[in-house]
């Protein structure tokens, strides 16, 4: 192995070094910054998130909420 292969590898190895501490740098940031929710718990937007079959009922239809709709629109 002549001078100038050994000075190109170590250019490499500098440069994959380099480039790998970016990556293991970038995902440690990431991973430190995601915010994760355990299933059930609610969300920044106040839904709750499950895996629940039943159907969501907001409301009931009644003669006050037909009012309330009617003059809304």
């Amino acid at each position: 192995m002549d001078q100038n292969q050994t000075e190109e590898r170590r250019a490499f190895m500098k440069r994959s070094m380099v480039a790998g501490a970016v990556v293991v740098g970038s995902l440690g940031f990431v991973g430190a910054t995601t915010h994760s929710h355990a299933r059930g718990a609610p969300s920044g937007n106040g839904v709750v998130v499950g895996r629940s079959k039943k159907t969501e009922i907001l409301y009931q239809k009644t003669q006050h909420w037909e009012q309330y709709y009617r003059t809304a629109l």
